[in-house]
């Protein structure tokens, strides 16, 4: 059985090491951003996002039953939801749901 006080320390140490994490950035970057660090938080988001997109679509059989239907057609809305809204949270949800329906229901 485990002591509990070796559980405290643990979860002592597990803390500090965390607050120390997201300390560290502001003590290392305390006179200024370097432009590396700023031109990957300009070009990261969209090479992430086009890279998920790539990993999402990869297995898409179009020779399939299903033709890739549902997820060209939840891609579509994904696009068009955030044109329009703007809105991340709800173009990944609706995208989800629509996928679901897709493959849970209509096919």
């Amino acid at each position: 059985m485990i002591d509990w006080k070796y559980s405290l320390l643990l979860i002592a140490v597990m803390a500090g090491v965390t607050q120390m994490l997201r300390f560290l950035p502001f003590a290392l970057f305390a006179k200024g951003t370097p432009k590396a660090v700023l031109y990957l938080g300009k070009v990261l988001p969209a090479a992430i996002m086009a890279m998920l997109v790539v990993y999402c679509l990869k297995n898409t059989s179009f020779t399939g039953p299903t033709h890739g239907i549902p997820e060209v057609v939840s891609v579509l809305l994904v696009v068009l939801l955030h044109k329009w809204k703007h809105n991340t949270l709800l173009s990944i949800i609706g995208g989800t749901v629509c996928y679901m329906l897709f493959v849970q229901v209509l096919m």
